[in-house]
């Protein structure tokens, strides 16, 4: 039940990142889908598993057909005539089941590479969501920056304003046009680190790097919070690759234990015998058939210990490694959950900061009606204002990105 319950809050957040993005020209899950379907790296990913797959073709075949030819330079004579030449073939076969081990090792090392399809799309998933809430970060740090400097421009109307009138001095304009310029910087970099990004954003879906990308205009941190079900984590592809390494490792043994065991060869030999002259009986003349049959066995067979020994190593580094593996993937998932938690925090402190802030610029305005107003008070209530209203978009992005890396660790 509480499984269930995790699932149906997951489903609703996933909607709801939908509903925020509705409106906008260009949705998240559309870019998505076009990654995916155009991105190089999954197209490598998917030929290389192919070509793994291809490999069981390869393998169901048996060892060469062995076909000679010899001619008697010096023809020995027996009692039916002298032997002019000698034609032979010969064929060896693997024991019982060892082909279709053979395929069997090959199908569980594709099953493999498939787990390589899989991760691979889940990064970019992630990667295309993580570059789109940067590029959402910065267009609207642009917009709050553009709306600081035209509120830096009414302030210094109202500085000149007071210049004339003999309250204020000609240095609180130049501060203020100081501090527009300083904006204006800001707001110039972040457009350039934009277009670095929008690059970025680009070469994931491989389209041309200076197509324009269409973020939505806000996103909002959701009242709640969906449910991490941490169980989710052990069926993770990159935990499961691990699982079929393994498997594919007894599918190797098995191979070992069947190409330890004899190998069966049948042939014929064939050889041409002339008359012999002036003589006159039955088997005069008449040609040799031998149908042979043959054994190889691996007398020697250290080959296949040592491959035994090798193999049991091998699955116990993999046991050790998806361990490994595993702390990462729970410590990744731990430090996404408690960043996801501290930005909801940190948005609600802005907020409330970023309100306080208006109220004061409230007050300033209201003391420029009564004759009185400080323009470094302007400058330090502005400049907070905008370090709040940063925090504010910085702490809705990490919101979404921390999102993100958690869909990819447990959906």
């Amino acid at each position: 039940m509480k499984h269930i319950k995790s699932h149906i809050k997951s489903v609703i957040f996933l909607c709801f990142l939908i509903f925020v993005l509705k409106g906008n020209a260009q949705q998240l899950d559309v870019l998505i889908n076009e990654a995916l379907d155009n991105n190089p790296e999954i197209q490598k990913f998917e030929l290389q598993y192919k070509r793994a797959s291809e490999k069981v073709k390869e393998v169901n075949t048996i060892p060469n057909t062995e076909f000679g030819v010899g001619y008697f330079i010096s023809e020995p004579e027996t009692r039916t005539g002298a032997q002019r030449f000698k034609v032979s073939a010969k064929q060896m076969l693997p024991w019982f089941g060892t082909i279709t081990s053979r395929e069997n090792y090959v199908s569980s090392l594709a099953d493999a590479k498939y787990e390589d399809i899989v991760i691979a799309k889940r990064k970019l998933v992630a990667s295309v969501s993580q570059s789109y809430y940067n590029l959402y970060a910065n267009k609207a740090k642009q917009e709050v920056l553009t709306e600081n400097i035209k509120l830096l421009e009414t302030y210094e109307t109202l500085a000149l304003t007071s210049v004339e009138v003999g309250k204020a001095s000609a240095v609180d304009v130049l501060r203020l046009q100081m501090r527009q310029n300083e904006l204006q910087q800001l707001k110039d970099v972040l457009h350039q680190q934009f277009l670095a990004e929008q690059t970025k954003f680009n070469n994931l879906l491989n389209r041309e790097n200076d197509v324009t990308v269409y973020v939505v205009d806000s996103l909002i941190i959701p009242s709640e919070d969906f449910e991490i079900n941490t169980e989710n984590i052990a069926l993770h592809p990159e935990l499961l690759k691990y699982d079929k390494l393994y498997q594919s490792i007894e599918q190797s043994e098995l191979l070992n234990q069947k190409e330890s065991s004899p190998m069966i060869g049948f042939g014929l030999d064939y050889i041409n015998v002339s008359e012999r002259p002036n003589m006159d009986f039955s088997d005069n003349g008449k040609d040799i058939v031998m149908p042979m049959v043959s054994v190889s066995i691996p007398i020697f067979n250290k080959k296949y210990k040592s491959q035994t020994k090798q193999n049991d190593l091998q699955q116990q580094e993999i046991t050790a490694q998806k361990q490994e593996r595993l702390n990462a993937l729970e410590t990744l998932l731990d430090k996404a959950n408690n960043e996801r938690i501290s930005a909801r925090i940190s948005y609600a402190t802005q907020t409330k900061n970023l309100q306080q802030a208006k109220d004061a610029e409230d007050i300033l305005i209201k003391s420029y009606e009564t004759g009185t107003i400080d323009f470094n008070d302007v400058l330090d209530i502005q400049e907070l204002q905008l370090k709040f209203q940063m925090n504010q978009i910085e702490s809705v992005k990490t919101y979404y990105v921390q999102s993100t890396i958690i869909n990819y660790l447990i959906q």
